[in-house]
């Protein structure tokens, strides 16, 4: 995934002499690409991520489209104070693009677990929230991303991912994005990589006779809501599947938007980090098993929880 973005911003770069990539000593093997075709527009500001959230918004001040890259929670909640005062309050034209969200660097545990990075960008007033699937998602995240001036948030897997589109596959990040029928039971709304996880559940589900849909969001912030309550009218439970806290991510999104519906609709079940810390340590597999967030999980809840 990170490969692709990095691609489509050389591609960028080379026509718009705006953008300039800042990095806080991280992204070795994936960005002396860039340092070496713009070294011009190439800053690595040393292990100091919040000086890089500074100098980014200074240079997007003086004109340029500046994008910020490190890995986990490193590009966001290091330098939320300026990130807040520097980029968001300016609404300056920063591109924050994080590597490895949820647990994909669970094993080395977590100050590396990227947990709380989506609650805290969709808090910021002005920033919008990228939170692709695939690499194919993500190039279409990054064009939007660039196609308007102000703060954005793309929150990308760490790379070999499995892929669950076409290349040319036209993507429109403020859709909900359907992989099913909306279903008359239960319908599944993924984030990020967990849609793999998503569609181990939606089968199990069809296997046991229950009609199940399968949805994912890409841009959490503005969000799709008036799809998503559609859903919600359509079904009886609600499933919202992030490798993320509840409060705050996606699911808490997604109940802000249910909370504006007057008719009846459905119930809606938040998996996902269930507001604690993780302390263990292990693969991105082991910990999504562990913090009840994959497939097997979710089933074994949800029909042992809900009358469907």
């Amino acid at each position: 995934m990170r490969n692709h973005v990095i691609d489509e911003l050389m591609n960028f770069a080379s026509k718009d002499d705006r953008a300039f990539f800042v990095t806080a000593d991280l992204g070795f093997n994936v960005v002396e690409k860039f340092r070496d075709a713009y070294p011009d527009r190439y800053l690595n500001v040393g292990i100091s991520e919040q000086n890089m959230c500074s100098v980014a918004a200074g240079l997007a001040l003086e004109g340029y489209m500046a994008f910020t890259y490190s890995i986990g929670s490193f590009p966001t909640l290091r330098g939320i104070e300026q990130i807040r005062n520097n980029i968001c309050y300016h609404n300056a034209n920063v591109k924050i693009m994080s590597v490895g969200g949820g647990f994909a660097y669970g094993d080395l545990g977590m100050t590396h677990h990227a947990t709380e990075d989506i609650a805290m960008m969709r808090a910021l007033p002005n920033m919008r929230v990228y939170v692709p699937s695939d690499e194919v998602d993500a190039v279409a995240c990054f064009k939007e991303a660039v196609s308007f001036d102000g703060p954005a948030f793309i929150r990308m897997a760490r790379g070999k991912e499995a892929v669950f589109h076409e290349k040319d596959e036209i993507i429109d990040p403020s859709k909900l994005q359907r992989y099913t029928e909306v279903g008359s039971d239960i319908n599944i709304i993924t984030c990020g990589t967990l849609l793999g996880e998503g569609r181990k559940l939606q089968k199990k589900f069809e296997d046991c006779g229950i009609d199940a849909g399968l949805f994912s969001i890409l841009r959490v912030k503005p969000l799709c809501s008036d799809e998503i309550k559609e859903l919600a009218k359509k079904s009886k439970l609600l499933i919202t599947m992030e490798e993320h806290n509840v409060i705050g991510g996606v699911g808490g999104a997604v109940a802000e938007a249910l909370s504006e519906i007057e008719e009846k609709h459905a119930v809606l079940y938040r998996a996902g980090l269930q507001d604690t810390y993780t302390s263990k340590i292990g693969n991105q597999d082991y910990l999504r098993d562990y913090y009840g967030m994959n497939a097997d999980k979710v089933f074994s809840h949800v029909m042992e929880t809900y009358k469907l």
